[in-house]
């Protein structure tokens, strides 16, 4: 087929959208053919000629040609010109460029959500006619959803999405680049030195959220806590009795009770509550719940759970995953995705128990959590003929979540024994599982239940088989992973969909964090970038102020306020605050991260760790741990009746629940390291 001299030209974000699009419109007549290695593909359509191509995600980046900060002068530019990681997008762009040239219409048929609709737009501006625009939206690569968006394109572009999309990218540019050179240049100015740190609008409350949570973990001293532990014997079985007493503050107490309790034979059952307790289906999965399971179920990191959506979706398997909603509209055709998922072996089984205990009309429990553009995430039916071990996973989990919102709640039979030894009163709770409901098809609940509930009535004596003390210790609650992390951006409403796991990402590769069994501890550089933005940039890294921009973002797709009046705030607030810190605090600031970064040696070094004294012979966060465990050692002596500083060190040095910097205190204070003694 001849190159057709007038065309309208359809653009793709990525060349297997691209593909699965061209496929569905085209029917059979579809032409391939490339540009500079990069494919597209021509069909006809009711007489008109049509070219599919592919962008690679952003095609275009900002730049400026100021040096120094403050720098608020910025422009869009290809983005291959100014990043090697981006070489590769060069000939998708000169591919773009040549077959914008003779095309009489455009139509943005990128991913539906405001990045897509961003990229589109920028490609139409830059190298097309916005005034020949059209958007195409959808929420699967389904023929039949990529046809009838194709029948209903939109005349002109979804331009409050666009306007949202770049005040983003305006707002990120500005905090990242001119935050990030600010501390570059107060390196440079002590040292003379040219080092690569960065900060930004959500990066950095992210990181100072994780700074905060885990300096809080590291000077945690547990307490002792006391509980007493009765096993009695219920029809020849053992259960352990729940206290439910006054707790114990002191280990005295507990051990008076357990001699009152050992002095008894039997448990006295003061009441019995049966109940019937039920467990609505789970809603359908958004994007952050999805990460959130496959966390849980499979360890994946969010970044991972997303990558892998978005292969699901680029082979139409799933629906657009980077989506809040928890809502599956009638139109996506439940009945119809049933059918299809049916006919896949896996599912079948579960499918045709499901269509056979709803007897009413399919409905999903749905959740409270809504997105304009986009549905939850839910399978096409599509049948695929490979997939990795992990896809599979995730796919797994998708349907599994998909046909249990259609079902019916778990049902549990609850007994509550209430009983009393001596004065001492204690619960026995018992749940039995009635009705799998929606366990059925999503196995991920853990439920703690019996096969079977003896009969017991009021007023009846329980033998008691052992009687014991269970020295706990209080917990530090706030410690984050990957996941929880992303959760609390969710919580605290920063960042996206699409870019919270990309953020925490990027803390790992800057070097801030680290992940050690599991957990995320923070780096030395990640401790000195933080103190230096808490103390000198302290608006710009708050939660308020990036949660603030985040609803302003919300407003322009509302129309409620305009791109330009919120750009405008923000070099206002990043002027006055920027010139502030070049003035007075840039040379302080940058001997701070000299010392951290090494560049310049520590004279007065900490005697357990090697940073800045703060006063005697230790940093501020040790000399903070030795204040605190000196302390908490009054309150351990009221709680055990008889400890001796040695013992109670020699138990928090030993105690992982102990914060990092107290059990280093601990441990040099043994070891003679340092002197200290209980006031």
């Amino acid at each position: 087929m001849m190159m057709p001299k007038r065309y309208v030209l359809v653009i793709a974000e990525k060349p297997k959208a691209a593909f699965k699009i061209a496929r569905a419109l085209s029917g059979s007549k579809l032409v391939k053919q490339s540009l500079y290695g990069i494919p597209y593909w021509v069909f006809y359509h009711n007489g008109v000629a049509y070219v599919i191509a592919s962008a690679a995600g952003h095609l275009f980046t900002l730049a400026t040609g100021d040096y120094g900060f403050p720098v608020f002068n910025y422009y869009w530019v290809p983005s291959w010109v100014t990043s090697k990681e981006a070489k590769y997008t060069k000939p998708y762009y000169l591919a773009l460029k040549k077959l914008c040239k003779n095309a009489i219409a455009f139509i943005n048929a990128c991913d539906y959500d405001i990045e897509g609709s961003v990229i589109g737009y920028l490609i139409i501006r830059e190298l097309g006619n916005l005034n020949k625009a059209y958007r195409m939206k959808f929420s699967t690569l389904t023929p039949q959803d990529l046809r009838k968006a194709f029948s209903s394109l939109s005349k002109g572009l979804d331009m409050p999405m666009v306007e949202a999309g770049l005040c983003r990218h305006e707002l990120d540019w500005l905090w990242g680049i001119n935050v990030s050179r600010a501390l570059m240049y107060a390196v440079k100015r002590v040292t003379g030195k040219k080092v690569i740190l960065s900060a930004g609008r959500v990066q950095s409350p992210t990181l100072m959220e994780v700074v905060s949570a885990e300096k809080q973990r590291n000077l945690f001293i547990p307490t002792p806590t006391f509980n007493i532990n009765v096993q009695v014997s219920i029809g020849g079985k053992l259960y352990s009795l729940e206290y439910i007493g006054k707790p114990f503050t002191k280990k005295t107490d507990a051990e008076e009770a357990l001699n009152r309790i050992k002095r008894e034979k039997w448990a006295t059952i003061e009441n019995i509550r049966y109940e019937v307790e039920k467990i609505k289906p789970p809603p359908p999965f958004n994007l952050g719940d999805l990460q959130a399971e496959a966390a849980k179920i499979y360890g994946f990191s969010p970044l991972k759970t997303q990558e892998i959506a978005e292969q699901l979706y680029l082979d139409a398997l799933i629906s657009y995953p980077r989506t809040n909603s928890q809502k599956l509209p009638p139109t996506i055709g439940y009945k119809s995705i049933m059918a299809k998922l049916k006919e896949i072996p896996e599912y079948t089984e579960l499918v045709g128990n499901l269509l056979l205990e709803v007897s009413r009309p399919l409905k999903p429990h749905e959740g409270g959590k809504t997105d304009p553009a986009h549905p939850a995430i839910y399978p096409t039916g599509l049948k695929s003929k490979t997939m990795t071990a992990d896809k599979r996973k995730i796919y797994d989990l998708i349907v599994r979540r998909f046909l249990a919102t259609f079902s019916s709640n778990i049902v549990l039979q609850s007994l509550t024994i209430y009983l009393k030894i001596s004065n001492y009163r204690f619960r026995l709770k018992l749940r039995k599982i009635y009705a799998k409901g929606w366990l059925k098809y999503y196995p991920y609940l853990n439920i703690d239940y019996v096969e079977n509930i003896p009969s017991i009535d009021k007023g009846q004596k329980i033998p008691i088989v052992k009687a014991k003390i269970i020295i706990g210790y209080s917990r530090y609650g706030r410690t984050y992973n990957k996941s929880s992390l992303l959760k609390w951006m969710e919580g605290v409403n920063i960042g996206t969909e699409s870019t919270r796991a990309r953020i925490i990402e990027s803390l790992f590769l800057r070097g801030y964090l680290k992940t050690v069994k599991g957990k995320i501890e923070v780096t030395p550089l990640g401790y000195a970038i933080s103190e230096v933005l808490e103390r000198y940039f302290k608006d710009l890294t708050s939660v308020e102020l990036t949660r603030k921009f985040e609803k302003m973002l919300n407003d322009i797709r509302e129309r409620r306020v305009r791109r330009e009046d919120i750009v405008k705030e923000s070099k206002n607030i990043l002027s006055n605050i920027l010139l502030e810190f070049k003035d007075k605090a840039a040379e302080k600031a940058g001997i701070e991260l000299a010392k951290s970064l090494k560049y310049i040696p520590v004279e007065n070094k900490c005697t357990i760790c090697g940073n800045e004294v703060l006063e005697g012979s230790l940093c501020k966060n040790h000399s903070r741990a030795l204040e605190l465990l000196t302390e908490k050692y009054k309150v351990w002596v009221n709680v055990l009746g008889t400890c001796s500083w040695k013992e109670y060190l020699e138990k928090i040095s030993k105690l992982n629940i102990s914060g990092k910097w107290v059990r280093e205190v601990a441990q040099a204070i043994l070891k003679g390291y340092i002197e200290a003694n209980p006031q």
